[in-house]
């Protein structure tokens, strides 16, 4: 089984889920507004491309995020510029799972992550998840 779409964005999401705040008042963290809505915007995105059911599995999970260039980038060049792919991911998977394109993300074997600087009208983020069990099974 493969799956395979690309999600125009004209501005992806920065904020990780790692970026929590503190009440220094009571102790207790919490999740952020701008992750919560980082969170909402990558599940409306998603949602039109979740599967009947889930992969089981091992799987793996190529993303091509695709940043809008500015005056100094040119097009079709590495972003290597903040946030870092790992934690652009993580909360990524957490919505693809919290959606049901599969049970776990652990379940993600194999992850294919890449940053791009593209023309303002082609930005969003491709994704293509292959079940690898599948894979493996017609070889």
């Amino acid at each position: 089984m493969k799956i395979q779409f690309f999600l125009p964005m004209k501005k992806i999401p920065t904020i990780t889920s790692q970026q929590k705040g503190i009440n220094h008042q009571t102790g207790t963290v919490y999740t952020k507004e701008a992750v919560k809505a980082a969170r909402a915007k990558f599940a409306t995105a998603l949602a039109a491309h979740t599967p009947s059911e889930p992969i089981t599995g091992a799987v793996q999970v190529l993303t091509k995020w695709c940043h809008p260039t500015t005056k100094r980038e040119r097009w079709g060049t590495w972003k290597v510029t903040t946030p870092d792919l790992g934690n652009c991911t993580k909360l990524f998977h957490d919505v693809m799972e919290d959606l049901g394109f599969f049970a776990n993300d652990a379940q993600i074997a194999s992850e294919i992550n890449q940053k791009f600087w593209t023309d303002p009208q082609h930005s969003g983020i491709f994704v293509q998840i292959d079940n690898l069990e599948a894979t493996k099974e017609k070889q």
